[in-house]
């Protein structure tokens, strides 16, 4: 008698499906946006962009906290400009591993 149901060993892989895609797309948004108005990337080329970002992103976290929910420039919520700052951050310290391993 053939089995009811396949068998699939993915209990222990990243769960892709749970991020919220309505406001992974308004970071896309953003990103979009700024590739526009800089060029695709850019970011990563940006001097001091460790320092430089997190002072960007405490300025969108701080003009949603006292009220200001969209960024006058874009049209998009300041912390979906918050979200890109420390995406670029994350992507920062993985290049920095990257290129330093420790021994």
């Amino acid at each position: 008698m053939p089995e009811m149901y396949g068998i699939k060993y993915d209990s222990e892989k990243p769960r892709w499906g749970l991020l919220p895609w309505e406001s992974v797309k308004e970071v896309v948004e953003v990103l979009t946006f700024g590739a526009k108005k800089y060029s695709p990337d850019n970011w990563k080329r940006v001097p001091d962009a460790r320092n430089r970002y997190f002072d960007a992103a405490l300025r969108h976290i701080t003009s949603w906290q006292i009220g200001e929910k969209m960024d006058p420039e874009t049209g998009k919520a300041h912390l979906s400009h918050a979200a890109c700052c420390l995406l670029f951050m994350i992507w920062l310290d993985k290049e920095e591993e990257r290129c330093n391993p420790k021994k």
